[in-house]
Order: structure tokens, then C-alpha cells, then sequence
């Protein structure tokens, strides 16, 4: 549940004790092009199908592997899945199968699921996989009926294996399937182009080149388009909105007027299937001999290629998939003969089951109206989260003259506050240039609240955010000083620059702040405006969102060195290692990392713990050293338990594991804060900081009165969150009320209902909350209130 505004759980919790998956056979195949987190999805649905007492079997090489039967369907064990979480493709093989196209391959498959009792399958591919098994699934009844006439099975195997169940997760690194904002494998895929492009922008600057990406996406640009996005790219080419008529010209116009402001390299993105009007090919070589004739710069060509399918999926990858494994076992046991085929699938935060059908339908929809060139209409049915995606690249990418603009006479200063977090620079550009588009002037403070008592303000142009957004840490400069002690200062560096609005990109300091701000409106007019914080922390403890700006980044870097450390144990038997993240008082940083790293404990403050936890810990590890699978892997959070510090569990489950396993520690510190932004967090910092601004601007319209502006209500001072489903614009005195201002925590918060989750991974019985998991609903159904406010990267 997000946030204190969710109903009370008492009664409507459902636990999935009830649903028990005793007597029923569930089959997990990988289909069509592999994508990174595949794994992690099978690992979450096999686990998850054992653990609620079904018999769960691997069918290697993906339909090809179903007609084939023999070996290729086997018994899935426990153990069977360990080790592959981190591990990129797909352990169980995937194929392209011609057999499986027609009516014997499909009768062979038949044949082969019922002398194993399989009735339930579930399904990891892209959309011609999802749609063969729902074929499959409509022709069951008469393919049991011709294979009983043939009397290769009789009447009780017939009775028996009756219905057949699909469940469908998307895996695909295209992001091209309709209904889902996001699929398994495309977060990865844009961590190899951002990679890619930051490595690519060195050489570049050093010579003063242009360079023409580019990356797959034969149908879809949801790549192309969000990579440029998360590098702020001169020029992208999409499928779905070629470029108008007389693109050439204008496009070697905007290079040349962006190296005679002074920038040393140019970044063109092109997707694999991009196409101009008249439906001919528009390729890298094109674009590259084009900027050669026309402007004479130095320009390489890189394909990506089939770089960006591989590699380790990320940790917001393997989020996602043990997510959707675990719902689509839940999905299978809850299916009955009526139930349409369904995919399992993420819309914002929270998990939905949608009609497999009506997905596909939709995916066909936007290629027909690609092909009939009804552009506005494709890119409306990529949905929410595309048509952002565009709109905002497009208000980021394209300076209008000055004479353009419009003349808002409003000056509005943006600032960091707290600890530094990757995404901060990507949020201030974006800032920055939506408000100089909106017509503000816009200010940088820096060094925070300090630098704002002290003066250090001034203006900040459009160049002079060019090429922030890859940038890790704070560029303007971050302390943690809240305003309390210095409001005369600061109310008066506000009236000698008269500043009109006030955006704070910050973590828990950026909220106090603005509170004590807010609060001091009854004695300071100055403080009388807009105000608006942007979340951005990586323990992710900020009140009224559920993620904030730089926690993926860090989660990346926690999942990475995890891997890492389990790797150092593949040589030597019978070790576990104890990790401490950072996040304050928060467990989210330790909770999700253990998700995405396969911990098997882990300790955090929001979940109290004593001493005869720890000793069951230590006595389920033992159990664990018997089995193939001989490490293990503890997180603790910083500030789980002033007593049962790092040192004490280390020393604790040393001496308790003598002469079965042995012990080591680490502390991963600072690391943890640093490095480049993910392309998440570069995308959200860029398109929460757009949605911001242009709420600053309506406010700032709004309050303007008798040639001044003046705010107090308190819908003026709000923090920019994401919740659920949406994001939304909160009072920060109404959220207040739902923060632990002693331990800064939220008093409610959503994570901690993945904790259970971990535990079943980790082979812990544990209650399940299942009455937050996802109900079928419709793809066509409009999404909530606000959805402009998609929150898909």
C-alpha cells in the first residue's frame, strides 16, 4: 500500500495460504528473442510454484522444445535455479519454431504436456509467442479429443488434463508490447546503449565528431527514443513519428547552430526500422554521408547490434521478473475454465493480470496505423508513457528563438539540497530549459540553503546545462542546512533577486525545508510562492513518493558488487557474506537490493528483529550448506539495530557456523552514491523535473495579482511523488502527518510488501498479502485520472 492516503488493511488482506498449487503441474518455457531478466522471471516462477506445493517443469528451447519433448521437459528442483539470477539470456534456451506453427507440432505438444499432467503454463517471450499459446489454448479441447480418437491418451488423461491455463510475461528489450510500461529486458538493453553512448561521448567531445547510433527496434522506438532522452541527443528517428518533409535541412541546421554555441560533438539516434514519410528506410549511413556533403564534419557510424540483448540484467530487471514470476504462479492458481489468457505486467508501481488478447490486438493496432501513416495515432497507442517520452525530448531538444518565447517576466530558482544522488543534473536540466521555454529566467543556487543565505545565485542559461544529464552527483552543489536558522537571509537574497518560484531537488532535507519555508510564510511575504520538490535520495525515504531520484542508480551499484561477491565464493565451498547498504533509518536500499541480488536474509529496521531470528537464520544457512547451493548471502541495513551491529551479526554467525561454513564482511559505503545515473534515474529526473516546471508556471499564472505574485495556500508548496500508478502533486503539510520525522521514514511504506517475496526466494515460509496483486482488467479501459502522468522510464 503507498503512503498513509491507502485504506486501512485490516480486513481486506487474502492470503495466498489458500490457494495451494498441491495436485497441479505448471510448465515454464522462454520463447522468440531472448531478453535479460528471463532468468530471474524463471527463477521466480519456479520457486514460487514449489513453493506452493505444485510439481514445476522446465521446457528447454521454447516451443520447439514442447513438440520435441523427451529431455527437453524436466522436473525443475530448487536448486535447479540457483545462480542464474544474474545471469543475462535465458538458462533454459529459447528457439524460433516452425513446428509449433502448425497443426501436428501442436498436437505433438499436446501430447507431451499430457503425459505429464501439465495443465498450466506459463509463458516468457514477446508477442508472436504470447499469441501461439493463446492458439494453443483454443484448439486444446480438440487437440485432446483428435489424440484420444488416435488412442495415444484415454478417457481419464482426457478428463484430467481438460483446461489448459496461460499465464504470459513480455520478455523483450523492445519495450513493443502494448498494455505493459515496461518489459523484461528493456531497462537492461538501455544500460548497454547509455554505456554505449557515455563512452562514445568522450572520444567524441576530443575530436569534435559527430556520431549516428544505432540501436534496435525494427517496429518500435521506445529505445531509440528513451536513450535519447537519457542522453539528450541532437536528433532521434523513430518508427512510429518519421520526421517531417525537408528533414535534412533542418536537422543540419540544428547541428550546425549547436557547435556554433560551442559544443565540440553532435549525437544522432537512429532506430533500426526508422523510416521518413514516404515509408523509405532511413539509415545510419544516409544520415552520416548526409552530415559529411551538407556540413563537412568529421562522422562515425556505431550499430549496437545485438550488444544491447546482452549482458547482466539490471536490478530494476530482475525486480520486474521475480515480480511478474511470482504473480503469474499466483495468476495460474487463481485461473479457472472462464478466465481469458492473461499477461502479468507493471502499469507505474503496481502490478496488473491484463487479457493476452486485447494486449497483441493493441500491438497489431499500432503498426496498422503506422503502415496507413497515422503517426499521431501510433505513437497515442504506444500509450501514456511513449507519447511523454516524445513530448518531453521534444521540449528539451528544440530551442526556440528568443524572439519565440513568450515573455513571462517570472524569475524562478532552482536548487539541490541533502545528500548528492545520481538523476540530481538530469532533473536541473530539464528544469532549466522547460522553464527558459516557458519564458522564466531562471536561477541556479548553489551549495543549497547555504549558498542561497550567502548569495551564491545566478542566472543559468540553456547552454549552460549542455551534456548534464549523464552526469553523476550535484553540479550546482548540495548541503544539508535546512533554512530555519537563516529565513531573514534567505527572505532577503529572494526580494534582491526577486525571486517568483522555488524548485528543490533533494531528499528528506528538500522536505523539511520546504516545510519550515512553508510554515514561515505567516512572518516572510517572500516565501508567499510557488514551491516544488522534486524526491531525490537514494535510500528512498522520502514521504509521498514511491521511488526517488537516484535510488535505482544505487540499487544498480549494490546488485553489481553482490554479484560480484558471490562470484569470489564460487571457488571457495561454504561461505556466506554480511553486507551493510546505506539508507538511514530506510530499509528500501537493503529490501529491493536483496530482491534483485538473491539474499536469504535480510535485516532492516522497519521489520524488528532478536536474537532468535538471527539464530534461525543462521540455522536455515546450515540447512542451505548441505544442499548444491553452498553461499549465502546476508544484507543489513545501517541502522536496523544500534545493537546488532555489522560486526556483531558477522561475529555472530561465524562463531554459530563453525565447521560448516565461514564468514565475511562488507561495508559498501560511498559507493553506493556515486557513479553515473541509471537510465531510469536520467529519465525520471528529466521528465518529473518537465511536469514540475510547467505546474510552476500554472501556479505562478494563477497567484499573480495586482503585479505581484503571492501564494499561501497550501497547495503551493508541494512535493512531485509518484504513487502507484500516477504522479501527483502533494501539500507537503498534508504530508506531514504521515512522516516519522524522528527516524525519516514514511509511516507507511509500499516496499516493505516485497519483503515476503524475498523471503519465498530464499525458501522461507512466510505469510503473502496477495490482495494487492493484480486483478485482470482491460487494456482499452482509460488508465486513472492524471496518466499524462505515466511513470514508466
Amino acid at each position: 500500500m503507498a503512503g498513509a492516503s491507502a485504506p486501512k488493511r485490516q480486513d481486506t488482506r487474502k492470503f495466498f495460504e489458500n490457494l495451494s498449487g498441491a495436485g497441479k503441474s505448471i510448465a515454464v518455457l522462454t520463447s522468440g528473442g531472448d531478453a535479460q531478466g528471463m532468468n530471474a522471471a524463471v527463477r521466480a516462477a519456479v520457486r514460487m510454484g514449489i513453493y506452493v506445493g505444485a510439481k514445476v517443469y522446465f521446457i528447454h528451447e521454447g516451443y520447439q522444445g514442447m513438440v520435441d519433448g523427451g529431455d527437453n521437459i524436466k522436473e525443475a528442483k530448487w536448486e535447479s535455479v540457483s545462480s542464474m539470477l544474474q545471469v543475462g539470456g535465458t538458462v533454459i534456451g529459447s528457439a524460433r519454431c516452425k513446428d509449433f506453427r502448425t497443426h501436428e507440432g501442436r498436437l505433438k505438444a499436446a501430447h507431451n504436456l499430457v503425459q505429464r499432467d501439465i495443465t498450466n503454463l506459463c509463458v516468457i517471450g514477446g508477442d508472436g509467442s504470447l499469441t501461439g499459446a493463446n492458439l494453443f489454448r483454443e484448439e486444446w479441447s480438440s487437440l485432446l479429443e483428435e489424440l484420444l480418437q488416435q488412442g495415444l491418451i484415454d478417457e481419464e488423461a482426457t478428463q484430467r488434463n481438460s483446461e489448459l491455463h496461460i499465464v504470459g510475461m513480455v520478455g523483450s528489450i523492445d519495450n513493443d508490447f502494448c498494455g505493459t510500461d515496461m518489459t523484461i529486458g528493456t531497462d537492461s538493453a538501455l544500460h548497454r546503449i547509455i554505456e554505449v553512448v557515455d563512452a562514445i561521448m568522450t572520444t567524441a567531445q576530443s575530436h569534435q565528431r559527430t556520431f549516428v547510433l544505432e540501436v534496435m527496434g525494427r517496429h518500435c522506438g521506445y529505445l531509440a527514443l528513451v536513450s535519447a532522452l537519457a542522453c539528450g541527443a541532437d536528433w532521434v528517428f523513430i518508427p512510429e513519428m518519421p520526421p517531417e518533409d525537408g528533414w535534412e535541412d533542418n536537422m543540419c541546421q540544428k547541428l550546425s547552430e549547436i557547435r556554433s554555441r560551442g559544443s565540440r560533438l553532435n549525437i544522432i539516434i537512429v532506430a533500426e526500422g526508422a523510416t521518413d514519410r514516404q515509408g523509405q528506410h532511413i539509415t545510419s549511413d544516409f544520415v552520416k554521408d548526409l552530415v559529411v556533403r551538407r556540413l563537412g564534419f568529421d562522422t562515425r557510424v556505431t550499430i549496437l547490434g545485438h550488444v544491447q540483448r546482452g549482458g547482466t540484467p539490471s536490478a530494476f530487471d530482475r525486480i520486474l521478473a521475480s515480480r511478474m514470476g511470482v504473480e503469474a504462479v499466483l495468476a495460474l492458481l487463481e485461473a479457472s475454465a472462464n478466465t481469458p489468457a492473461c499477461v502479468v505486467s507493471l502499469v507505474g508501481n503496481q502490478a496488473v493480470r491484463l487479457p493476452l488478447m486485447e494486449c497483441v490486438q493493441m500491438t497489431q493496432e499500432v503498426q496498422k496505423a503506422m503502415d496507413e501513416k497515422k503517426f499521431d495515432e501510433a505513437v497515442r497507442l504506444r500509450g501514456r508513457s511513449f507519447e511523454n517520452n516524445l513530448s518531453t525530448y521534444r521540449l528539451l531538444s528544440f530551442r526556440k528563438a528568443d524572439s519565440e518565447l513568450p515573455n513571462s517576466s517570472f524569475n524562478v530558482a532552482v536548487m539541490n539540497v541533502g545528500a548528492p544522488a545520481a538523476g540530481m543534473n538530469a532533473a536541473v536540466r530539464s528544469a532549466v530549459r522547460v522553464g527558459i521555454t516557458e519564458g522564466h529566467k531562471m536561477f541556479a543556487v548553489n551549495d543549497g540553503f547555504e549558498g542561497f543565505y550567502k548569495g551564491q545565485i545566478k542566472e543559468i542559461k540553456w547552454g549552460d546545462v549542455g551534456g548534464w544529464t549523464g552526469q553523476g552527483g550535484s553540479l550546482l552543489g548540495t548541503k544539508r542546512t535546512l533554512p530555519g536558522k537563516h529565513l531573514d537571509k534567505i527572505a532577503e537574497q529572494m526580494r534582491i533577486h526577486n525571486i517568483n518560484a522555488l524548485l528543490v531537488v533533494g531528499g528528506f532535507e528538500a522536505f523539511e525545508s520546504i516545510l519550515q519555508l512553508y510554515v514561515a510564510r505567516a512572518d516572510y511575504e517572500e516565501f508567499c510562492i510557488p514551491m516544488c520538490i522534486l524526491p531525490a535520495t537514494i535510500s528512498n525515504n522520502v514521504p509521498g513518493t514511491d521511488l526517488s531520484l537516484g535510488a535505482d542508480t544505487s540499487l544498480n551499484a549494490i546488485v553489481e558488487t553482490c554479484d560480484r561477491i558471490k562470484q569470489s565464493a564460487s571457488g571457495t565451498k561454504r561461505r556466506v557474506f554480511i553486507i551493510e547498504t546505506m539508507g538511514g533509518y530506510c530499509g528500501y536500499l537493503a529490501t529491493v537490493g536483496g530482491l534483485a541480488a538473491g539474499a536469504d536474509t535480510v535485516y532492516i529496521y522497519e521489520e524488528p528483529f532478536d536474537i532468535r531470528d538471527l539464530q534461525a537464520n543462521v540455522e536455515h544457512l546450515t540447512e542451505k550448506m548441505k544442499t548444491s547451493i553452498q553461499r549465502g548471502l546476508v544484507l543489513r541495513n545501517e541502522n536496523c539495530n544500534e545493537n546488532f551491529t555489522t560486526d556483531f551479526i558477522y561475529q555472530l554467525y561465524s562463531e554459530e557456523g563453525r565447521g560448516v561454513f565461514d564468514c565475511r564482511k562488507n561495508i559498501l559505503g560511498h559507493m553506493q552514491q556515486g557513479g553515473a545515473p541509471s537510465p531510469f534515474d536520467r529519465n525520471f529526473g528529466t521528465k518529473i523535473a518537465a511536469k514540475a516546471m510547467q505546474w510552476i508556471t500554472r501556479t505562478l499564472k494563477e497567484s499573480y495579482k495586482g503585479g505581484r505574485v503571492f501564494a499561501n495556500s497550501e497547495d503551493t508548496a508541494c512535493l512531485l511523488g509518484m504513487r502507484r500508478r500516477s504522479l501527483v502533486f502533494q501539500p507537503v503539510a498534508q504530508l506531514r502527518d504521515e512522516t516519522d520525522f524522528v527516524h525519516r521514514i514514511p509511516k507507511e511504506q509500499w516496499w516493505l510488501k516485497l519483503r515476503p517475496l524475498m523471503k519465498i526466494l530464499a525458501k522461507y515460509k512466510t505469510s503473502y498479502d496477495v490482495s494487492d496483486s493484480g486483478q485482470l482488467e482491460h487494456v482499452t479501459r482509460v488508465r486513472p485520472k492524471d496518466n499524462n502522468t505515466s511513470t514508466a522510464i
